[in-house]
């Protein structure tokens, strides 16, 4: 099953005498500008430059860090019954490290790529496995396997007597979310919340499998109670998700919902992996093309760490979920990119734009027109030479006519 995504320049931990010294090596500079400049106004700079408003917030954030690693106050008393829910293992390992004693589950589909419909479990797994099968050159029979496994493990949610769901602001970890809350038909004994969008000090914050085990520790208190209007938005928003039409979904990515903040943002970037209306690009491809179009012949890894570490908005793919988006604009009858060094492994194989792939990224080409495989976002299909929905500027869907 495809991987979580890990980068980051910082994994959250934060020490202050490091922070101070950056301070003092700081003052001589500032000094140059205005001789009168002190050491709290480069602490209030370096602060800034950490996500923080002043000094003694760094501190005092410090210090909360500090403290929960220490003690283990932050342990709920019934947390060895408690459930941990994540949409990969990337914090199952950090967890333990940081003394939660709960069992850790987790559900791999990655619901931000291929056909996503609304079906009872006997049809809906056996798409999602063919999916994942073909997508990652998987054992078809593991990959149900494993679905089967996680599926069924999750119906438990309904009953569990506590558990946590860790989430972030990604696609990925967004239609996970809405994906085991719209299973409910009601609320579970105890069902909580961890969601963060960063974390102080991070410069680019990717994930949660990013982070120390004891700032784990610190987001343990900030967990929330999922209520009955989560619930409800999470039915509204997977019902959306899985339509043909992408109409309803567009409005909730451009509204606000107090129940699920960070939902809307994570629909609106996916969203933007329906075809755009001038080049039929999704915005992953439009950004891929566009680094290697600067760059020249590319290392496909090196293309992945470039959209991770800077172009991607809200990174929500790990390297083999990269790969697989990005083969049909390889392998078809007329690609857009063309790989060399086929004998190495793919993250070394380099990548160059086709005389096609140019056109397409210039938009004087319209990539459905060309390509040879059908492709799915969520419920939305887009098949080559066939009517079907893009997305213009706005992020507003639009139906284009069959060759246009």
């Amino acid at each position: 099953m495809p991987q979580r995504p890990v980068a980051s320049t910082t994994n959250g931990r934060l020490n202050l005498e490091q922070q101070r010294k950056r301070a003092k090596e700081l003052l001589p500079h500032l000094k140059r500008e205005d001789p009168n400049a002190t050491l709290s106004q480069a602490q209030w700079q370096i602060a800034r430059g950490l996500g923080f408003s002043s000094w003694p917030k760094l501190k005092a954030h410090v210090d909360a860090l500090d403290f929960a690693a220490r003690h283990p106050d932050f342990i709920a008393s019934d947390e060895a019954r408690t459930t941990h829910w994540r949409c990969g293992n990337d914090i199952a390992h950090s967890l333990q490290v940081a003394g939660f004693r709960g069992q850790f589950q987790m559900l791999t589909d990655p619901l931000c790529m291929g056909p996503v419909r609304d079906l009872p479990g006997d049809d809906y797994q056996p798409l999602r496995g063919a999916f994942i099968s073909h997508a990652f050159g998987l054992n078809e029979t593991e990959v149900a396997r494993r679905l089967a496994d996680e599926y069924a493990r999750l119906e438990h949610l309904a009953t569990a007597q506590h558990s946590v769901l860790w989430c972030e602001a990604d696609a990925y970890d967004q239609l996970f979310l809405i994906r085991a809350l719209a299973g409910l038909e009601r609320l579970p004994p105890k069902l909580e919340l961890i969601e963060v969008d960063r974390i102080p000090g991070v410069e680019r914050f990717i994930g949660i499998g990013q982070l120390a085990p004891d700032v784990l520790a610190w987001l343990w208190p900030q967990r929330r109670l999922v209520d009955e209007a989560a619930i409800q938005l999470a039915k509204q928003a997977w019902g959306a998700y899985c339509d043909p039409s992408p109409v309803r979904w567009a409005e909730l990515a451009h509204g606000k919902h107090c129940a699920l903040p960070l939902l809307a943002p994570a629909l609106l970037r996916q969203l933007q992996e329906l075809p755009g209306t001038r080049d039929g690009l999704s915005l992953t491809e439009r950004l891929a093309l566009g680094y290697i179009a600067e760059a020249g012949p590319v290392q496909f890894g090196q293309v992945f760490a470039e959209l991770m570490a800077r172009r991607e908005p809200l990174p929500f793919l790990g390297d083999m979920m990269f790969h697989a988006l990005l083969r049909p604009l390889i392998d078809g009858d007329q690609p857009l990119l063309v790989e060399t060094e086929t004998h190495l492994e793919w993250p070394r194989r380099e990548l160059a734009l086709t005389a096609l792939g140019l056109e397409v990224l210039d938009a004087n080409a319209y990539w459905p027109d060309h390509s040879s495989h059908a492709r799915w976002v969520g419920g939305v299909r887009i098949e080559p030479g066939r009517a079907h929905w893009t997305v213009d500027g706005d992020a507003q869907p639009v139906w284009r006519s069959a060759r246009e």
